[in-house]
């Protein structure tokens, strides 16, 4: 009978363990979200568990933001797919992708501050989606042919950090930061606008 009970008390445990987990980790996006700079004690207080029990789960803060970073990266590869970036005209689907990212960050910036090597993991999902669809993109004459996919990849990375930059730094409203990536990235891509690349998916 004490088995029973050593191994009844396990699983509430383990149930318990994933219930603060998850409250933790839905605290930190939004509390991370609206204040970058919001300490562990209001992470913990917002999921409502102690700050020991944060501290039992993730013993760091760059421990935390790797779990949220990767939360948010499961997410946004879930809306890339749901974004269809195999259908529809390869530039079409070029923006979708940079709204999905651009989405993610505007909800949570501290993303870019997420080290390298933690970075570079979670960048390995969305790199093998977009590689896709550039080389769909050339092959169909949509793309500039004559670079490869993974100079494209490494240049609209750039831009994006680079208007990302720009808002957390106050000389840019993500708006206009946002319209400048969309109309930068397609320009690198050797796709011209004929109309303003905010707000839609039309590129010529």
């Amino acid at each position: 009978m004490s088995e029973v009970n050593a191994g009844e008390r396990s699983r509430r445990m383990r149930a318990e363990g994933r219930r603060s987990v998850a409250a933790i980790l839905d605290a930190a996006v939004r509390i991370l979200g609206e204040r970058p700079q919001a300490s562990m004690d209001e992470v913990a207080s917002g999921a409502g568990v102690s700050r020991q029990t944060v501290y039992a789960h993730f013993p760091s803060r760059d421990a935390l933001l790797g779990a949220v970073a990767r939360r948010l990266t499961a997410q946004a590869v879930a809306a890339l797919d749901a974004a269809q970036l195999d259908q529809g005209p390869a530039a079409e689907a070029l923006l979708r992708l940079l709204d999905v990212n651009w989405r993610t960050f505007a909800h949570f910036p501290l993303l870019i501050t997420v080290p390298e090597a933690d970075a570079a993991e979670l960048h390995v999902p969305v790199f093998e989606r977009l590689e896709r669809l550039i080389r769909r993109g050339q092959r169909a004459g949509e793309f500039d042919p004559g670079v490869t996919p993974a100079w494209l990849i490494a240049a609209t990375v750039a831009l994006g950090h680079t208007a990302g930059n720009e808002v957390a730094a106050g000389r840019m409203s993500a708006v206009d930061a946002e319209a400048a990536l969309r109309a930068s990235v397609l320009r690198v891509y050797g796709v011209t606008p004929t109309r303003p690349t905010h707000g839609g998916d039309s590129t010529a």
